[in-house]
């Protein structure tokens, strides 16, 4: 269990490296990213965990990947801001 949550963990910052390296300019500070993708795959892990029980290490690791690439798919700000248009346009 200790070594699937350290893989989990190493999961997560591969991923938070993946997206600062490919969206940096749509991402926020590199910490808070690095923290979320970690998180997210601990969290992902724990869910996976729970619900299948012990002996599937591999389907925990992807849970912990997919919910790890959905919480940092939150952090994502748009590439431009939407320009709203006056009334009387």
């Amino acid at each position: 269990m200790i070594l699937e949550a350290l893989g989990s963990a190493v999961l997560g910052l591969i991923l938070a490296w993946a997206a600062t390296h490919r969206l940096a300019h749509r991402l926020p500070a590199r910490p808070l990213v690095f923290c979320t993708g970690v998180a997210g795959a601990l969290f992902g892990d724990f869910v996976t965990h729970s619900a299948l029980g012990p002996g599937t290490a591999l389907l925990s690791l992807l849970g912990a990947a997919i919910i790890s690439v959905a919480s940092l798919s939150l952090l994502l700000r748009p590439t431009r801001r939407l320009r709203r248009r006056s009334a009387t346009a």
